[in-house]
């Protein structure tokens, strides 16, 4: 099969899918897309790419069986602009390739991220690395603003004064903050890009990430639509019980007592919501 060409990618090439206040995704170039994948899983019957209804069925059989090799065939490569907090997060994949701009070589853009003050919200009492979802009163949310914003302003300056003043850029930048933005070349094939978006649009990550999270996979959804369908459908969209909680939901089921020894109470009644809310839809 000669190289592949996508019209849905090829439309969005280049295109800045915003995201915060001052961040982007942008997809710069891609390898392959459904069609690479089932000619990957074919190879070994000498078959070409059949209708789209077969291979929707056979990237579908393939997602669902976990056979996920022919979806590393396919190679996104993007262009991102996050702050460094996010930059950290996004970093724990090391499945992929990265060039990120350094502040060795560069002077830093005087540019940070501001949340938006309903963003702005209280630790939450069960979740240690998340937010509440009680509403912080005006004025307090208007005092996040103001010290995030007067200590970004006042880190600048001095890194200014130190650029300045001759003073080694590796040295200048060490007290600069993690809402500055970074921004870097992230290449991945679509298998581990699949794991990164299964994690990242999660509503247990950070709602920051998750935002990033959508903005990649509106860009996947145009280069492989079929292989993002089937991800969706069973990725995305599964969850996944342990054996105890396994036993607890037939019990449940079955109108019998169902203890919730062993198991992660918020957890599994999250789980248990989240199927409710989806039979809704």
């Amino acid at each position: 099969m000669a190289h592949i060409i996508v019209p849905e990618a090829e439309a969005i090439l280049d295109k800045e899918f915003k995201v915060l206040d001052k961040g982007f995704v942008r997809l710069i170039d891609y390898l392959g897309g459904d069609s690479r994948i089932v000619q990957a899983a074919r190879v070994s019957y000498g078959q070409g790419t059949k209708s789209v209804r077969e291979d929707q069925a056979l990237i579908d059989y393939l997602m669902s069986h976990q056979h996920t090799s022919p979806f590393e065939q396919v190679i996104l490569t993007f262009h991102c602009k996050m702050p460094i907090f996010v930059a950290r997060q996004w970093i724990r994949h090391r499945t992929a390739r990265i060039n990120e701009i350094s502040g060795r070589y560069s002077i830093m853009e005087n540019e940070f991220y501001v949340p938006n003050p309903d963003q702005i919200k209280f630790q939450s009492k069960d979740n240690r690395q998340g937010r509440a979802e009680e509403e912080v009163p005006v004025k307090l949310r208007q005092k996040v603003l103001d010290i995030l914003i007067n200590d970004q302003k006042s880190a600048y300056e001095n890194y200014g004064k130190l650029i300045e003043d001759g003073i080694a850029r590796e040295l200048a930048r060490i007290n600069l903050p993690l809402s500055l933005y970074t921004q870097w070349y992230w290449q991945i094939d679509l298998n581990n890009l699949f794991h990164f978006l299964k994690l990242r649009l999660d509503y247990h990550a950070q709602w920051e990430i998750r935002q990033y999270g959508k903005a990649v996979a509106e860009i996947t959804k145009a280069v492989a639509p079929l292989a993002y369908k089937a991800f969706k459908t069973h990725v995305l969209n599964a969850i996944s019980f342990s054996g105890k909680e396994l036993e607890a939901l037939a019990n449940q089921l079955q109108g019998k007592d169902h203890q919730l020894k062993g198991i992660h109470k918020t957890e599994y009644e999250a789980k248990i919501q989240r199927i409710l809310e989806n039979h809704d839809e």
